[in-house]
């Protein structure tokens, strides 16, 4: 036991006892527990307010300024707009096309041999008929020599038989010879003469062979990468060639166009007439090329409802490349005097295209229009809209039938007037009528600015305006 008298397993289950009992908190602690639940909702609350407040101010701000916010407000809506006007729009069929070279030869040996001279640099332009190589010319030569030889030879021979053969007839005559002998020699002219003629078939192949030696273009265009060095052997026909050379003027331009648009095509190609073939880039801002077009496929595509057609170009600066992709428009006709507005002006309805129009009160009216072909950034209309007219070209989804409307340079009406706002733009009796209108309806530290701002520009002077009602 111990001093109190209490034994060591009374004294632990005690202590179990005090710690395992509920502490009963104090009035003055739950009071404080609530006011900081208290605290920390307003600091919530106000958190939430502030970010609120930002998120309204940038809104604001990027909703275009005080225009901006007074739209917001339920005020008129800013807008950009435009006039109806008139012009002459193509009619134009866009599509995809490939540059394709009329001509492109590959050149290959047509004799054998080794390469004794190249003569040619590659990407260079060359002429019809111009040098690309040379292949060791000495067997052809020495193989004409050989058949104008035998050819000298043949002649020698049917020259003799010819005196013989006349000299055979007049003793025939005379009954001096037999006929068989005539006979005979007859056939020794004629056998003498068809050795003459292939002789001079061999001379001629001769010739063509030695002339293979010189390896020449075909054709006028661009020089490929060499395929062979000088000092190769290459034989007649072989599959690796020496060079290819592809024309690059003229150039032509494959495309194809869907056969629903072949309608307004034909009516145009029938009377010999050209119809422009413009090239463009990927991007379709910049024009390479101008051509016509020269001639269309006999029969559309089965697989993909197309008709290939093929546009000439003069590339006399070489600005079309081959195998290169481009972007074609087809110009079939011009449309005179057309009602064009911009591109952004036309709206995708449900049923049917429409516009805004601005009236002189500056509220808009929807009106349906029909839209014919685009020029651009242009489109025609073909009917709802008559020149001179105005039309909504930015904003107008914002906008309703009846909807009041903001026009680029004006200000809100009846916006209210910052201490610095007032005071820009116009003439001194301009700012301080400002000035006085957004006094009436100012109160307290922000009235108190104004008038102090008014006095500052001396609007209360004489000969100023009449200074804000009390």
């Amino acid at each position: 036991m111990d001093n109190n008298g209490m034994t060591p397993d009374v004294l632990e289950q005690t202590t179990v006892d005090r710690e395992s009992s509920p502490v009963t908190a104090s009035p003055e602690q739950h009071a404080a527990t609530r006011r900081r639940r208290i605290a920390w909702l307003i600091g919530l609350v106000v958190l939430i307010a502030g970010i609120a407040w930002l998120i309204h101010h940038r809104l604001a701000a990027q909703s275009g300024g005080p225009g901006g916010r007074f739209a917001m407000m339920g005020g008129p809506m800013p807008v950009s707009i435009a006039k109806v006007t008139t012009g002459d729009v193509p009619v134009v069929i866009d599509a995809l096309g490939t540059v394709a070279p009329l001509a492109t030869v590959t050149v290959r040996p047509q004799v054998s041999g080794p390469i004794v001279k190249i003569a040619f640099q590659e990407g260079q332009m060359i002429k019809k008929g111009g040098l690309l190589a040379v292949i060791d010319p000495r067997p052809y030569q020495a193989a004409l020599d050989q058949a104008v030889g035998q050819l000298g030879r043949d002649q020698a021979a049917l020259a003799g038989a010819r005196v013989d053969l006349a000299r055979y007839k007049t003793l025939l005559a005379q009954n001096s010879v037999a006929e068989q002998t005539y006979s005979d020699q007859l056939a020794t002219v004629h056998a003498d003469e068809a050795a003459v003629a292939a002789d001079r078939a061999a001379i001629e192949t001769a010739r063509l062979n030695l002339s293979y030696c010189q390896v020449t273009s075909p054709v006028s265009g661009k020089v490929g990468l060499r395929q062979v060095d000088l000092g190769n052997l290459v034989q007649a026909q072989q599959s690796t060639p020496i060079v290819t050379v592809t024309q690059m003027q003229p150039m032509s331009v494959l495309f194809t166009v869907p056969e629903n648009d072949l309608t307004q095509i034909f009516p145009y190609t029938g009377g010999g007439q050209k119809l422009a073939v413009q090239a463009w880039d990927h991007t379709v801002t910049h024009l390479i090329a101008t051509g016509t077009l020269s001639s269309l496929d006999n029969q559309i595509s089965t697989s993909t409802g197309t008709l290939q057609m093929r546009g000439l170009f003069d590339n006399s600066n070489s600005e079309l490349f081959p195998n290169e992709f481009v972007n074609v428009k087809l110009v079939v006709t011009t449309l005179k005097n057309q009602v064009i507005v911009p591109g952004a002006a036309v709206q995708n309805g449900p049923t049917s295209n429409f516009v805004y129009i601005v009236n002189p009160d500056h509220t808009v009216s929807m009106r349906t229009v029909v839209t014919g072909p685009t020029n651009g950034n242009n489109i025609a209309i073909t009917k709802g809209l008559t020149p001179g007219e105005t039309v909504v070209t930015d904003g107008a989804d914002q906008l309703k039938d009846g909807a009041q409307v903001l026009l680029p340079g004006e200000k809100p009406p009846g916006a209210p007037y910052g201490a610095q706002s007032g005071a820009r733009g116009g003439s001194k009796a301009q700012r301080c009528t400002r000035l006085a209108a957004a006094m009436k309806n100012a109160s307290g530290a922000k009235a108190a600015r104004l008038g102090q701002l008014y006095s500052r520009l001396g609007c209360g002077k004489a000969g100023q305006q009449a200074g804000p009602a009390t």
